[in-house]
């Protein structure tokens, strides 16, 4: 989770020089109960953060859901009460983080039911495909659905992909190279689209390959290759690219460990919720 200050500035980014609208009609003093509902059934995510920016508003906040929790349409997530122009201040804020942490974790819950019928062993993760500072929130909207995080930062593993493998020239010295340069602590994971190259990376020492945008005929293909070759049980298999809802079951089922999915992130539709005033406690004219 983004510590207090990121929180800070997501609101300062909204509020600008101040909210002209509630200093210009609503007075001084007015308090006001208020409340967070789903407007769509899904998995929450987004509950921790979206309390903390109100408890930096100096409001009070009653969270009914939290993290992870499945939701109804129509159900109360968060109570808020506070200051009327905190509460207002807050709110678009607030709802965003829930709307997009939560759509990404409910994406991901639905990637990882269709797949864990066929293949309960099989992990769902995401890319790095995410929104340019809220990596961590959307990695972590993953999680809260059920999914695996995969790389946060370029500086987590090895990860050589096609371009790499066109200026160093090889698999074979992509990986030697890497084994020889990074500390032992990191895995060493190569992208493939063959048998052949799949081969090569595996006895160059590779922990992961990645067999990227291919068929599930071809990918099991190749799982079922390297296993005939006593090979299979040296290497974590991944298959990325063209995977959907549609069709992520016949993946899950090709005998892979991992599928990774950009969707997740970059793709995934807001759960929609809102904010509603249900109480006007206090006013002063």
């Amino acid at each position: 989770m983004p510590p207090w200050r990121e929180l800070e500035d997501y609101l300062a980014e909204d509020v600008g020089l101040g909210d002209i609208t509630t200093e210009a009609v609503i007075a001084e003093g007015v308090r006001v109960d208020a409340e967070i509902v789903a407007k769509a059934s899904g998995i929450l995510a987004g509950i921790t953060e979206a309390s903390r920016i109100f408890i930096i508003l100096d409001c009070k906040v009653k969270p009914l859901k939290k993290d992870g929790d499945h939701v109804r349409k129509g159900e109360k997530i968060l109570q808020i009460t506070g200051d009327a122009s905190s509460v207002l201040r807050g709110e678009r804020v607030t709802l965003n983080l829930i709307m997009r942490m939560s759509g990404i974790a409910t994406l991901t819950g639905e990637f990882v039911e269709l797949s864990r019928k066929i293949n309960p062993q099989v992990r769902i993760a995401c890319t790095r495909k995410t929104a340019p500072g809220l990596r961590l929130l959307d990695k972590k909207a993953v999680q809260l659905g059920g999914g695996d995080t995969h790389r946060f930062r370029l500086d987590d593993c090895v990860l050589i992909k096609d371009n790499h493998l066109r200026v160093v020239g090889s698999v074979e010295k992509a990986v030697r190279l890497a084994r020889k340069h990074v500390s032992f602590t990191k895995m060493i994971e190569v992208e493939v689209s063959s048998l052949s190259d799949a081969v090569l990376a595996v006895n160059a020492g590779a922990d992961i390959i990645m067999l990227d945008n291919l068929s599930p005929p071809q990918v099991q293909k190749i799982v079922r290759a390297l296993s005939a070759r006593k090979l299979r049980e040296k290497v974590s298999i991944e298959a990325s690219g063209k995977i959907g809802l549609e069709n992520v079951a016949k993946y899950a089922g090709t005998g892979v460990d991992v599928l990774s999915v950009g969707a997740l992130t970059h793709s995934a539709k807001a759960l929609d919720v809102s904010l509603e005033i249900t109480k006007i406690s206090r006013q002063v004219i």
